[in-house]
């Protein structure tokens, strides 16, 4: 299974909320795809010592929460991504660059 997400993007949400500093999204192609997404995110944080204050979603696998405290990932499958769009939710919080993202695929090449 690929664990390169689809449109990776890492919003500073430190000035509009309290409990994080970080949103991380990101698309994976089904529910398998999403859980090794996030299977992936829980091993390198194991690695790193980062503590997860907790995870949700991963039983259905349309969207996947995993909060790292500092961070919180959202792990979607396009469908979820479009309905739920956090992006627009969050249309006023910067965009922080994330090395390699340009070379990740769009979920619109995944949507049937």
């Amino acid at each position: 299974m690929d664990t390169k997400a689809a449109d990776p993007l890492l919003l500073d949400v430190q000035e509009l909320v309290s409990y994080t500093d970080y949103l991380l999204l990101l698309t994976g192609t089904s529910g398998p795809h999403v859980k090794a997404l996030a299977d992936a995110l829980l091993r390198r944080a194991k690695a790193e010592g980062i503590p997860v204050v907790s995870q949700e979603g991963l039983q259905t696998a349309k969207w996947a929460l995993i909060d790292f405290g500092d961070v919180v990932a959202h792990i979607f499958q396009p469908a979820e991504r479009g309905y739920y769009d956090l992006e627009s939710l969050w249309v006023e919080s910067p965009r922080v660059d994330i090395p390699g993202a340009e070379e990740a695929p769009t979920a619109q090449f995944f949507a049937s």
